[in-house]
């Protein structure tokens, strides 16, 4: 059935996975008009389950997702496929345009599109991506305890990562990659028992529909069968463009994020991100409740709108001051950051 929705909500959430689900469902329950705009392209799909989620620990993220979708739904909210092309300021909110040229208008923004991960190029990684070849020892690791694992270099945290795969195996192997660990990092590796190889890598060796190795650029194939990959995280936010947010590096190295205060609100009034489009180390959990948060913000932003006009209107129930000009005074406010 097709779901029916409006052109004009008090908040529009772009991005349904668990960041932007809380935080319509904190919206819907606050009796706001909310609608969630989902691409459906969720960053762990290739996952098994998701891990370290108290209560739902081992569930599908699909599962995760449509349970979520139905909760949002339960209490008015609407949840529907698109994709966001672009952003812009109106007299109201904003005007959020989808790719089938469909206009939305919102009073408030919540970001929740996740990141892109950028992985190495090298030929068989990326279909292996969420399922033998890994990134988080949280989220993955504890499925290859004890078997045979690689770790290739790079970023700045592959050497962190290396270690934190030692915790749940034995048998873990740094594949350097053409790089050179620092004296103080291949002494680490090797106090823990981590060998290092130095030698460029060429590819990863499948074999049943299963990784087997690691083949060096000389042909030799190093037998392993898992591989943690450090990728490059990248905020897919570039919709926002428009409305001058762009995606900044994160003081980590490890990609690019959009900055938001605690509370997850950007340096655009009106505009909050949550998730891994800002913190890109966050899982399922810490989205979820970083959406959470931004939707209770969200609310509160709009209370203290509505009741400064409110108020306004008690003290001169007679002004001759319109709705109209309100709102474009609201607009002025926000487009200056006051």
């Amino acid at each position: 059935m097709t779901e029916q929705w409006g052109d004009s909500y008090d908040v529009v959430v772009v991005g349904g996975g668990a960041a932007g689900l809380n935080g319509a469902l904190m919206v819907a329950r606050s009796r706001r008009s909310v609608v969630v705009v989902d691409a459906g392209e969720p960053r762990n799909a290739p996952a098994d389950g998701v891990h370290g989620l108290l209560g739902r620990e081992g569930t599908p993220p699909a599962e995760l997702l449509s349970r979520g979708r139905e909760e949002v739904r339960s209490y008015g909210g609407h949840v529907v496929p698109g994709r966001v092309d672009a952003v812009a300021f109106a007299d109201d909110g904003f005007v959020v345009t989808l790719a089938d040229g469909r206009a939305i208008r919102a009073r408030r923004l919540l970001v929740a599109t996740g990141l892109v991960d950028e992985l190495p190029d090298l030929p068989g990684l990326r279909e292996r991506w969420g399922r033998d070849v890994l990134h988080c020892p949280y989220c993955h690791g504890y499925e290859v305890r004890d078997r045979a694992i690689g770790v290739l270099a790079g970023g700045p945290a592959s050497v962190h990562q290396a270690l934190l795969f030692r915790q749940l195996s034995d048998d873990v192997t740094f594949f350097a990659d053409g790089t050179r660990p620092s004296a103080d990092e291949a002494e680490r590796l090797a106090a823990r028992g981590i060998r290092i190889v130095p030698d460029a890598v060429a590819a990863v060796e499948v074999k049943d529909d299963e990784l087997v190795g690691v083949r060096l650029a000389d042909g030799t194939v190093v037998a392993r069968e898992a591989l943690a990959v450090a990728s490059r995280m990248v905020a897919r936010v570039g919709f926002l463009a428009g409305i001058g947010l762009h995606p900044v590096e994160h003081p980590s190295g490890a990609g690019e994020h959009l900055p938001a205060d605690p509370n997850g609100r950007t340096a655009v009034l009106g505009v909050w991100v949550a998730g891994n489009s800002t913190d890109l180390l966050a899982q399922v959990g810490a989205s979820a409740a970083a959406g959470a948060a931004a939707g209770a913000q969200i609310n509160a932003d709009l209370v203290a709108e509505e009741t400064r006009r409110a108020v306004e209107a008690h003290r001169d129930p007679f002004s001759a001051r319109s709705e109209a000009r309100l709102c474009e005074e609201v607009m002025g406010d926000r487009r200056h950051g006051l």
